[in-house]
């Protein structure tokens, strides 16, 4: 680019300095000549560099091509005149098509350099238009007020053209400015226009020497070197490389800028003629035209103005709605979220309280959720959620509130109208989420546990506790086996509808979870040759004094959505410790023990040295202790668990992958963990019920595992003919009824042997 500048203007000047050397007599019809042969060279630039371009870069070298070549085609029939009638006009009305057309193809470039306050194309024209026409009204009047009468020199009728030609330049100049001054762009999105304002300013300076000695002959060649240098800064702006720079970072002062630039010049004239007037000057009619049609500009000006005002707070309001929206719903389903659910149950909480208006919360919780998104996927998860929300939106009235709390947990805030029919509603909806979901081909089936709460009339309930109640219920639901209803009958939060979370909180707040209903049962673990028990699986049990006994599902859920399952398993693991010198006395051998690790806390800091501390504080060898890794949640960090559990074997301690085969513990963690020891899920040993496909998956993993070195424990052992049936296929160990029930400490009595019949079933689930 700097070299073509350097030639372009190196043969301009060329062209003025040869000009200067020819007798004033032919210095016209050289003019005429070397303006036309420039006019013509720049006019089929543009209209070459014009192909290789799209949309408005392409336009507007177009519209530059075509008035270059009318400025050419008018140099050439003014050459003509130079010969055939010397004594003509200096002036002619089609000069003006070349400002003509570099008017709309600036207009163009609102498309591509938009004000940092998005409006309309077309409405951002119009005020460009307005803005440009304002400043040069202003400018114009200004100059009238501050110039002699004496520099216009109007010499013939056609002045009028002689001054539309700077008034032109002017308009244009403005334009070019404004686009510069408000209006973010690349360095090289620039360049152009800074060559097109050269370009007009050239123009500009020989068009005002020209108005000013109109009818004192022709201008010299240096004064009519801008017709040479105008189209020469055109040829180049036409020839600019591609946009290929960043935009400059759009500042709120350019919309500022936008706004204020156009008053300045206004202010400044206004003030002008406010002294001259005041010295008792009489204003020209030139002067009051040009006053009115400056007011008719600011009238119209400050009408975009406020139409942009209007926009923009139109959509500021929309902002605000929306960032409300957000805020007070779930962005998954649409429905209401927790701070909406709690505000509105406030509101309701204090109508019931103050005017005796009814009040039904239902609680509802997904049964199994997490085996949808392992099985699945969690983007069908979240589809499934969607469809459950419509589901139940579908089951209460309009005026009632259907929120997501978070997770797999929805609540319903009924409508006074609608409480009575609180228990009719939470049928209704667990029938309908009984129904299966059928998406892409798959019937998905989900269950739900709902918990209800209908306060007493002018019983004194915050929202919170009322949530707890519901909550509580929830989990009564769940202790009777799931996909229920319950209402909440308690007195004082005990009982079967205990605060399940608050109660566990408490139990785990300091001191000792032993003195909180906490103990540790254990079941054996046995080899199937000859049925010797050779290890212990410690399990949390919990009876609370409230509460009662709470199944382990239960509670242990609970304290993973609370955050207090790492004091459940950190208890479990002393424990464990401090027993297994008993373990060993009582059974007069070395035993191990199966300590349960949620997956969550596995890629979290801290396991380790939790570990290690716990070896040592009852001065266990590191080789007694396997840590299972459960399979209730997903392990956040892979390759951090990967680690952990690597530093964990580095020590001596064995890893064993729980339930394998079902949740989230399947060959991938197999794959990526090193573990030791892999416990098959009792839904894969059913090789007695089964024989062939049981057998044949029970085969397939007994061969991986053999590969991998990995020792394989089958769990859910409840017949002889199973153990018999899995001793066969080659797996080594066993877990079950068939061989002893979770037990306390004091009720294990010594080696046991496999007994002839199965020992009676407590539960189907053990538990931790």
């Amino acid at each position: 680019m700097t070299a073509r500048l350097f030639v372009t203007l190196t043969l301009v000047l060329g062209a003025v300095a040869l000009g200067e050397l020819i007798a004033p007599g032919g210095r016209r019809l050289y003019d005429d000549v070397a303006q036309m042969v420039v006019g013509g060279l720049a006019a089929w630039v543009c209209l070459v560099a014009a192909r290789g371009r799209v949309g408005v870069q392409r336009h507007w070298r177009l519209l530059a091509a075509i008035g270059l070549a009318g400025w050419a085609v008018e140099r050439l029939w003014w050459a003509v005149q130079d010969v055939v009638d010397p004594g003509r006009p200096g002036t002619s009305v089609g000069f003006l098509i070349l400002p003509l057309c570099l008017f709309i193809g600036l207009l163009g470039a609102v498309h591509t350099r938009p004000r940092p306050v998005p409006t309309s194309a077309r409405r951002d024209q119009l005020a460009l238009v307005l803005d440009s026409v304002l400043i040069t009204g202003s400018l114009l009047a200004f100059c009238w007020s501050v110039l002699p009468v004496h520099v216009l020199k109007p010499a013939t009728g056609t002045v009028w053209v002689a001054v539309a030609y700077p008034i032109a330049d002017l308009l244009l100049l403005t334009i070019v400015v404004l686009l510069l001054a408000t209006r973010p762009d690349s360095r090289a999105g620039r360049r152009p226009l800074y060559l097109i304002g050269l370009a007009i300013i050239s123009f500009g300076v020989t068009d005002t020497y020209r108005l000013m000695v109109l009818g004192a002959g022709p201008l010299t060649q240096l004064q009519s070197a801008g017709h040479l240098f105008g189209p020469a800064f055109i040829l180049l702006a036409a020839t600019s490389p591609a946009l290929n720079g960043q935009a400059q970072e759009i500042s709120p002062q350019r919309d500022w800028l936008h706004l204020l630039l156009p008053y300045v010049p206004v202010t400044a004239t206004g003030v002008v003629i406010g002294i001259s007037t005041g010295a008792g000057n009489r204003l020209t009619p030139f002067e009051a035209y040009l006053g009115w049609l400056g007011l008719g500009l600011v009238v119209a000006r400050q009408m975009f103005t406020i139409v942009d005002n209007t926009v923009l707070l139109d959509r500021v309001s929309e902002g605000q709605q929306r960032l409300h929206h957000q805020a007070y719903h779930d962005s998954l389903t649409g429905l209401a979220n927790r701070a909406m659910f709690r505000e509105r149950l406030v509101l309701a909480l204090d109508a019931h309280r103050h005017r005796e208006q009814p009040l039904a919360v239902l609680f509802a919780d997904l049964d199994d959720f997490k085996l949808i998104n392992d099985s699945f996927g969690h983007a069908m998860g979240d589809r499934v959620l969607r469809a459950i929300a419509d589901r139940t939106i579908a089951c209460v009235g309009p005026d009632d509130l259907v929120a997501r709390l978070g997770g797999d947990e929805f609540a319903v805030l009924l409508d006074p109208s609608s409480a009575g029919e609180a228990e009719e509603i939470g049928h209704r909806i667990l029938a309908e989420l009984r129904e299966p979901f059928l998406i892409d081909g798959h019937a998905i089936g989900v269950g739900a546990s709902i918990g209800l709460v209908v306060p007493d009339d002018g019983e004194p309930l915050s929202a919170d506790t009322l949530l707890r109640r519901a909550d509580a219920a929830m989990y009564s639901s769940k202790r009777r086996g799931k996909g229920a209803l319950a209402r909440y009958a308690g007195s004082n939060d005990g009982g079967p509808h205990a605060d399940l979370p608050h109660l566990l909180a408490q139990a785990l707040a300091g001191g000792s979870p032993a003195a909180s209903g906490f103990e540790v049962h254990y079941q054996p673990i046995v080899r199937f040759s000859d049925g010797v028990t050779v290890a212990f699986e410690a399990l949390v049990r919990w009876t609370d004094p409230v509460a009662g006994t709470v199944h382990p599902d239960v509670f242990v859920t609970v304290a993973e959505r609370t955050g207090l399952v790492v004091a459940i398993d950190d208890f479990v693991l002393d424990q464990a410790c401090a027993d297994i010198a008993v373990l060993e006395s009582t059974y007069g051998r070395p035993i191990d023990v199966h300590v349960n690790v949620s997956a969550a806390r596995l890629g979290q800091d801290g396991l380790e040295e939790t570990v290690f501390a716990a070896l040592a504080r009852h001065e266990v060898p590191p080789g007694r202790l396997i840590v299972e890794i459960t399979e209730t949640r997903r392990i956040p960090d892979l390759p951090k668990a990967a680690a952990v559990a690597a530093a964990l074997r580095s020590h001596g301690v064995r890893v064993a992958l729980d339930d394998f085969g079902s949740g989230f513990n399947a060959l991938a963690q197999l794959h990526s963990l090193p573990v030791d020891i892999v416990k098959l899920d009792s839904t894969l040993t059913d090789v007695d019920i089964a024989p062939d496909r049981a057998g044949a998956v029970c085969r397939s993993i007994l061969a991986i595992c053999a590969e991998l070195d990995v020792v394989v424990v089958a769990e859910g052992i409840e017949t002889i003919e199973r153990a018999t049936a899995l001793a066969e296929l080659g797996c080594p160990l066993g877990q079950g009824y068939l061989f002893g029930q979770p037990g306390p400490l004091a009720r294990l009595t010594g080696p046991a042997k496999i007994p002839a019949q199965p020992a009676p079933l407590e539960s189907q689930n053990l538990g931790r």
